[in-house]
């Protein structure tokens, strides 16, 4: 399978599947790299897994998925809301 994540220092290299592991973060896939090495990637790193539609959308520039966006900007208005609170009780 091919590595598809653009910082991985093997991305666009095809590399035999050699097996797979789960850990706390999901499913993990042991590329063999050459002889001696196997790399452990995650498989929504691989060409396995189609890519999001806004991460195609984008031409891959895509770093952040607008629901993600939405939700930092909640957090970030709630938390914002606390301090302003805190100011308040403060003065």
């Amino acid at each position: 399978m091919r590595i598809t994540h653009p910082f991985h220092p093997y991305g666009g290299r095809q590399l035999p599947c050699v097996g797979e592991r789960f850990n706390r973060y999901g499913k993990r896939l042991l590329l063999q790299v050459d002889e001696e090495l196997v790399c452990s990637v995650p498989e929504s790193w691989t060409d396995l897994v189609v890519p999001d539609r806004q991460i195609i959308a984008g031409g891959g520039r895509t770093v952040f998925l607008f629901s993600d966006l939405l939700e930092l900007a909640h957090d970030v208005e709630r938390l914002t809301d606390k301090v302003a609170c805190k100011e308040a009780d403060d003065a």
